[in-house]
């Protein structure tokens, strides 16, 4: 069940490229310009320069940061919505839905503060235990990574949810999906198996600062991106509405 939900998401993208795009390319460019400007900007010269430079360039990631931010918010509830209810951009950008947005932040902050609590007091007690014998911490390391995924996919239904303007708990989520919690399990390793598999070319190539890298990363990362929505969204309608897999 696991895998038939990561490839129904990967389908979901394939199937639907060109709503995909048009969903996301602009804003993913948004999204991707801190990292362009940062690999275009020259190193600094800790001997000399502007003084005044630094704080420059800091402002100016500082604004692109949070158009990237705006950018992915806009491309999750845009994404979520054509998937769910068929509404179809009309040229090269999603709908604007600002509350629906503004909920799916606070939903992603209230999500990430409880599994990150919740990984740094377990991974505090088990990192401990494993310094006793240090050929543990790799495993100790990649169980808390999987734990922490399994969790997100237990409770971020309520993401989809906010996208389309519904109320869904956090207790609401991890019952609808204890229906086939081995699944999520399953699905949380495929996911970190994927992760892995998409830095290999990075690790080996070793230059993250050429182009081809930068290149690799932009679009290797736009997929991740949309999978990575899709999957949400396919647990949301499997579990939340009842939909079939295809």
């Amino acid at each position: 069940m696991g895998w038939k939900i990561f490839m129904h998401s990967v389908r979901m993208v394939l199937d639907n490229l060109g709503p995909a795009l048009r969903v996301s390319a602009v804003l993913y460019l948004l999204q991707a310009a801190s990292q362009i400007v940062t690999f275009m900007m020259p190193q600094a010269d800790p001997m000399g320069g502007d003084p005044a430079a630094a704080p420059v360039a800091a402002g100016e990631l500082l604004i692109l940061m949070i158009l990237a931010l705006v950018a992915s918010l806009w491309i999750a509830v845009g994404w979520h919505r054509f998937v769910l209810t068929g509404e179809t951009p009309r040229g090269w950008l999603p709908a604007w839905h600002g509350s629906e947005m503004l909920s799916y932040l606070g939903r992603s902050i209230v999500i990430g503060l409880l599994i990150g609590l919740g990984i740094a007091v377990i991974g505090g007690l088990a990192m401990g235990v494993a310094m006793a014998a240090p050929g543990l911490v790799g495993l100790v390391a990649f169980g808390l990574v999987g734990l922490a995924s399994y969790v997100f996919f237990r409770i971020g239904l309520i993401l989809p949810a906010a996208a389309l303007g519904e109320t869904l708990s956090l207790g609401e989520s991890w019952k609808a999906t204890a229906k086939d919690d081995k699944a999520i399990l399953v699905l949380a390793l495929i996911v970190m198996a994927g992760q892995f598999l998409i830095s290999v070319p990075a690790m080996i190539d070793g230059d993250s600062s050429s182009v081809i890298s930068l290149i690799y990363s932009i679009v290797v990362n736009w997929f991740a991106t949309m999978i990575g929505i899709s999957v949400l969204t396919t647990l949301y309608g499997c579990f939340v509405e009842g939909r079939a897999l295809d």
